[in-house]
C-alpha cells in the first residue's frame, strides 16, 4: 500500500464518513419506523376485524428520499475533508492508471472474437468495472467473514492496482445499492406486508454499509 506523507494527517474513515454513517443510521431508523406504519395498526386491531387501514406513505416517501439523503451527506463529509479527497482522488488517479494499463495488456494479448451486438468496453470501462467488481466481492466476503474480506482488501492494495480505501468505499457502494433497491422495491410494492418487509430487507446492507465505511485497516 502506498504511505502517506506526514504532513498529510488523514482521518479515521469513521471520520472521514461520519455525515454519511449518520444518514445510513437515519435510513435504517426510518425503515423500521415506515415498517411499523404497516405492522401497527394490525397488531392493535381487534382480533375479529377484517380489514385493517394501514399507512404505505412513509415506505414510498422513503423509497424516494433515502438516495438524495445519502448522496448530500457523501458531498458533506468531502467538504469537510478537503485535503483528504485531494489525497484520494490522486491515489484513485494512479490505481486507475494502473488497471488501464492492464486492460490494454490483455486487450493485445487476447485474440479478438467475432463483433458481437454489444460492444466490448474499453479499457477506461473495463478498470472502473475492476473496481466495482472488487467492492461487489468485499462486501459479499464481510456478510460471511469480516477477516477474510480485510484479508482479500489487502491483497487487491498490495498489487498496486487498488487502494485499501478506494476498495472498501466500493464496498460502501455495493452496500448501499443493495438497500436502496430494496426501498425502491419496497415502494413500488402493492401489498402492505410485502411492502414492510422488504423495507426491513434494506437494512442489513445499510447497516454493512455503515461497518465498511467504519473499517479501518491500519
Amino acid at each position: 500500500m502506498t504511505a502517506i506523507p506526514a504532513r498529510l494527517n488523514l482521518p479515521a474513515r469513521r471520520r472521514r464518513h461520519a455525515r454519511l454513517i449518520a444518514a445510513l443510521t437515519t435510513t435504517v431508523g426510518a425503515c423500521a419506523s415506515a415498517a411499523q406504519a404497516l405492522y401497527q395498526p394490525v397488531a392493535d386491531a381487534p382480533p375479529g376485524q377484517e380489514a385493517v387501514v394501514v399507512d404505505p406513505l412513509p415506505v414510498v416517501y422513503l423509497s424516494h428520499t433515502a438516495a438524495p439523503l445519502l448522496e448530500a451527506a457523501r458531498a458533506e463529509d468531502e467538504g469537510r475533508w478537503p485535503a483528504a479527497v485531494a489525497w484520494e482522488r490522486e491515489q484513485a488517479r494512479r490505481t486507475g492508471a494502473a488497471r488501464v494499463a492492464l486492460a490494454r495488456a490483455q486487450e493485445i494479448v487476447e485474440e479478438p472474437g467475432a463483433p458481437g451486438p454489444v460492444p466490448l468496453p474499453t479499457a477506461e470501462q473495463s478498470a472502473a468495472i475492476d473496481l466495482a467488481g472488487a467492492g461487489d466481492e468485499v462486501a459479499e466476503l464481510w456478510r460471511g467473514d469480516p477477516a477474510q474480506a480485510v484479508a482479500r482488501v489487502r491483497e487487491l492494495a498490495a498489487c498496486g492496482e487498488f487502494t485499501a480505501a478506494e476498495v472498501l468505499d466500493s464496498a460502501v457502494d455495493a452496500a448501499v445499492g443493495a438497500g436502496l433497491l430494496a426501498l425502491v422495491d419496497a415502494g413500488a410494492a402493492s401489498d402492505p406486508s410485502l411492502m414492510a418487509e422488504q423495507c426491513l430487507e434494506a437494512v442489513p446492507h445499510l447497516v454493512l454499509a455503515v461497518v465498511l465505511a467504519s473499517a479501518d485497516l491500519d
